[in-house]
């Protein structure tokens, strides 16, 4: 490995973990060691990548545009190691961004045999209720869901989750069990992150299609939370399938206006646009297809 080509994998470590400390225990360096090396790198480039805090380190704009144009050349540099190994054995750090919910519920429950599989792979999970910035975090892969904003993002539909109102046996006997969208006006209503209009649940049934603007006493931004909250007894809670399937099934939760169509959710895995994908990637979206079955 040249001296360049050693900083170049080291500025990426670096913009990874924010820590050049970090980034050298994964390289087996010494902090002093990594950043001698991206002091000579900024040097020869003739720009700061990285802005120092007490805090963190993160890329500059610089930064973050130089990372962007190597990485791929990084990406088919492991991409031909793969293929000569001829073994399919995966190698280095996947990064994989995903909400709380989602990574508790479905991807963690999963990572086991994945693991098993390529047990030279290490994996980063970066754990966020609001949507990574898939440049500036380094995320490998990202599940997303609902529509996707951005159509430049390289992206493959893993699959389509039904989404329900659910709530505790014990608030429907003390509340009562709304019949019609229209009674969910006299009912504590939990509104989460439900990835739908952010005013209104829209109901269809038998080719009619009901709006019930949303005035939610209690308003949590983690769907995990919000699940909570309806077992706690605390209202109706919207959710797709996957964030109540185990209170469902356990009778701590008790799907509600089941005559009614919410909708669906598409789940979908993301991948940075304009940088290649890696062998990892790949491998861990094909898993992810395989294993998830909506």
């Amino acid at each position: 490995m040249t001296d360049k080509l050693g900083a170049l994998y080291v500025l990426g470590r670096v913009a990874r973990t924010g820590s050049f400390g970090a980034a050298g225990r994964e390289m087996g360096l010494s902090q002093p060691s990594v950043s001698r090396i991206i002091a000579g790198l900024e040097r020869e480039v003739g720009v700061a990548l990285l802005s120092r805090s007490t805090r963190a380190v993160t890329l500059t704009e610089a930064g973050v545009q130089y990372l962007a144009r190597v990485e791929p050349v990084l990406a088919a540099l492991e991409e031909a190691d793969h293929e000569a190994r001829g073994t399919g054995e995966l190698r280095g750090v996947l990064r994989v961004g995903a909400t709380t919910s989602f990574a508790m519920r479905e991807l963690i429950p999963r990572l086991p045999l994945f693991m098993q599989r390529h047990p030279s792979l290490r994996i980063d999970f970066v754990i966020a209720d609001n949507r990574q910035d898939l440049i500036n975090e380094a995320v490998d892969v990202a599940l997303r869901f609902g529509l996707l904003h951005d159509s430049s993002m390289m992206a493959r539909k893993l699959g389509t989750s039904a989404r329900m109102l659910v709530a505790s046996p014990a608030y429907l006997e003390r509340a009562g069990t709304p019949r019609k969208p229209a009674d969910l006006s006299s009912h504590m209503l939990i509104l989460g992150p439900s990835g739908m209009r952010p005013d209104a649940w829209v109901f269809r049934s038998q080719g009619k299609s009901v709006s019930v603007r949303l005035e939610g006493r209690l308003n949590i931004s983690v769907n995990e939370v919000a699940t909570s909250a309806a077992v706690a007894g605390l209202g109706i809670a919207s959710t797709a399938i996957w964030g109540c399937r185990e209170e469902v099934e356990r009778g701590e939760l008790a799907r509600v206006l089941t005559d009614w169509d919410m909708g669906t959710v598409d789940v979908h895995a993301v991948l940075p646009a304009g940088r290649a994908s890696k062998p990892a990637s790949r491998a861990f979206v094909d898993y992810l297809a395989e294993t998830m079955k909506y």
